[in-house]
């Protein structure tokens, strides 16, 4: 008995197996037996009775199988624990869609509830108009009828009475005594046979309905449509030349094709598409997104100069697959056209030498003008074809001062879109990458901003079109939430309007009765509503015709409350009067006076000059209310790069929207 009584420390194997306590690395073979090695085949356990049946197995001891284990399960554990903050953020932002999506369902329930109390209301209105048109056509014809009636009435009593007296007489003895009564007699019955009585009907029973309801109950039937899409960013796709190069100058075109969760194509249109080409330092251009309505998109885009950008293609504002894309924008028609270096040379220097107005100083910054290498230009006086002007000091331009860079504080902007001005001396400029609105005095210093992203009413999600309404509201148009929204002058959101109407609105202006006017650049239809949101009017549809548009921008009114629109791919400006008539077309594509590369803002001023931001030749040109060229707004010595909206302040300076230098500049202006 005394070889089993072993010291407390004992270390002995035998003591170990015998006094392990039980549980602990217990052998789930062998009653009492510990487990001391692990065999890396079978994953299990082993004792030393369970040794032999593992000869040929590999085994390593337990504490060092459980150690790796430990290990490996840490690891596993890090990977698992590693993915919380994606899912979290995941979690987030689905819950966010989620609710947008709850807060959208709750906005088009109170817009069909509004629609059909509308309607409810028009119907009435015409019910009560019917019958009150009922009541004074029966009326009228009732009226004259009646009296006929009553007019026959009277001569037939007045026969039958002196017909009756007649008779009487007639029945009594003659004599001299009825003499006299017979002679009355006989006066008032060859009065009463001369009578004219209206015996013919002087009017007609007719009172009809008609009552065209077949094609009103197929319009109710059909109306409205509830607007969906199952596309998803994570499976939708790009494909096309303009992913890869495109040339200065020229239209380049990107596919879209959008795909639901499983990688099916989406055969509806109606996605939320946006698209940016843009540099290191921002976006630059905006282009025209094309619904085919079968489940792809045409982006088409322009870009100024040549270099290195980059194509963002998103989807509910989610990046699709492969985006954003890189660009190489080269110069136009290089292999084709033989340039004489130089001839070349000679303009560029000319360029740099003798600054003129407009964009050849936007030549200037950008290099070489698009049009170089297109024409081989022989024209030293400018790179862009505007007149020349006398040798300057570059600083001595109309620019009184710019203000902005680019960011997300207040006074930074991210492209930067609309401006208005208004009458109490202040400056708003739509901010639409950043989804806010602020607000400057004349002066340039920051008074306020306002605006919280999102797609539900009272949120901006890409407003590019601002406005003031003469009772100070603030109009803003917000081009991916597809509604123009109403705030207060202190920023705070009142209704909205075009919901359901609109596809894509980006300028927005106020017509001399109050009625906000909406240019809705992706329907290429310019909108009139009343400020309570009913639709006035509308006009204009896709093409190249008079009362047609290609991506219309922005609109301005005149003193006769006439339509001033710019017509973006179609190089020109129409003047329209407010049912929608052609008035005035003017401008065609190029870089000469009174020529357009994609026309932006505009503006009128107090003797009705027409004010344009020339987008694409980067410069602000002048002309008289009949379209005729006046001159430019000297640009030079800081060029504009991609001007979009256009206002005069109430001070009479000219500010603009420069989109691709992130900023607002106000310039002098003589009218």
């Amino acid at each position: 008995m005394e070889a089993h009584q072993h010291s407390p420390d004992s270390s002995s194997e035998e003591c170990t197996v015998l006094e392990a306590p039980p549980g602990k690395n217990a052998c789930p073979q062998h009653s009492g037996k510990v487990a001391d090695h692990y065999c890396s085949a079978c994953e299990c356990a082993l004792c030393e009775d369970c040794v032999g049946d593992h000869v040929e197995h590999p085994k390593v001891p337990l504490s060092q199988a459980l150690e790796q284990h430990r290990s490996s399960l840490q690891e596993s554990l890090g990977t698992i624990q590693s993915r919380l903050p994606q899912i979290s953020d995941a979690l987030s932002f689905i819950k966010e869609i989620l609710q947008q999506l709850t807060n959208q369902r709750a906005s088009i329930e109170e817009d069909i509830q509004s629609s059909f109390e509308d309607l409810h209301k028009q119907l009435d209105v015409r019910k009560s108009v019917l019958l009150m048109e009922l009541e004074v056509t029966y009326g009228l014809k009732q009226k004259v009828l009646q009296a006929q009636v009553d007019s026959l009435v009277r001569g037939e009593g007045d026969i039958m009475a002196s017909s009756t007296q007649t008779e009487e007489a007639l029945a009594g003895e003659a004599c001299v005594a009825s003499h006299q009564v017979e002679r009355e007699l006989q006066e008032n019955l060859q009065e009463l046979a001369g009578l004219g009585l209206p015996c013919q009907p002087e009017e007609n029973d007719q009172l009809d309905l008609i009552m065209e309801t077949d094609g009103l109950r197929k319009s109710i039937h059909n109306l409205g449509t509830i607007v969906t899409t199952s596309a998803v960013a994570s499976q939708s796709e790009a494909m096309g030349a303009g992913l890869e190069q495109c040339i200065v100058g020229h239209p380049s075109s990107v596919t879209i094709v959008t795909r639901d969760k499983s990688g099916g194509a989406c055969k509806s249109g109606n996605a939320i598409l946006s698209a940016e080409v843009f540099t290191p330092d921002g976006s630059i251009v905006d282009g025209e997104i094309v619904d085919h309505k079968n489940g792809t998109y045409e982006f088409v885009y322009i870009v100024p100069k040549e270099g290195n950008f980059s194509l963002a293609l998103r989807l509910y504002d989610q990046h699709i697959k492969g985006s954003p894309f890189k660009l190489t924008v080269s110069g136009a028609f290089e292999a084709e056209v033989e340039v004489s270096p130089s001839t070349t040379t000679a303009t560029n220097s000319a360029a740099y030498a003798t600054p003129s107005t407009g964009s050849s100083e936007g030549a200037k910054r950008r290099g070489k003008s698009p049009g170089q290498k297109k024409k081989g230009s022989k024209r030293a006086s400018s790179a862009l074809g505007t007149p020349r002007r006398k040798t300057q000091n570059p600083i001595e331009d109309d620019l009184i001062f710019r203000i902005g860079t680019k960011g997300r504080n207040k006074g930074e902007f991210t492209n930067l879109q609309g401006v208005a001005a208004s009458s109490t001396g202040r400056i708003l400029i739509a901010d639409s990458n950043n989804q806010c609105v602020q607000i400057f005095a004349n002066e340039g210093e920051f008074k306020s901003r306002f605006g919280v992203r999102g797609r539900s009413p009272g949120q901006l999600q890409r407003p590019t079109g601002v406005a003031v309404h003469p009772s100070g509201d603030i109009i803003i148009a917000d081009y991916d939430n597809k509604w123009v929204s109403i705030f207060s002058c202190e920023g705070k959101f009142k209704a909205k309007l075009g919901s359901g109407r609109l596809m894509g609105p980006k300028g927005v202006t106020i017509d001399l009765n109050g009625n906000v006017i909406v240019v809705d650049n992706k329907a290429c239809t310019v909108f009139i509503f009343q400020l309570t949101g009913k639709l006035i009017t509308k006009f204009g549809s896709r093409g190249n015709g008079d009362k047609q548009f290609a991506g219309p921008h922005f609109a301005a009114v005149n003193k006769n409350n006439e339509i001033i629109v710019t017509d973006f791919h179609n190089h020109s400006v129409k003047v329209f009067t407010p049912e929608g008539e052609l008035v005035l077309k003017f401008g065609s594509n190029g870089e000469g006076n009174g020529q357009f590369n994609a026309p932006t803002g505009v503006a009128v001023d107090n003797n009705g000059n027409i004010i344009v931001a020339d987008w694409g030749n980067s410069r602000i040109q002048v002309f008289d209310g009949s379209g005729s060229f006046l001159s430019y707004i000297n640009t030079s010595a800081d060029p504009l790069y991609g001007p979009q909206g256009l206002a005069l302040t109430s001070d009479g300076h000219v500010v603009v929207a420069d989109s691709g230098n992130h900023c607002f500049k106000v310039y002098r202006y003589l009218q």
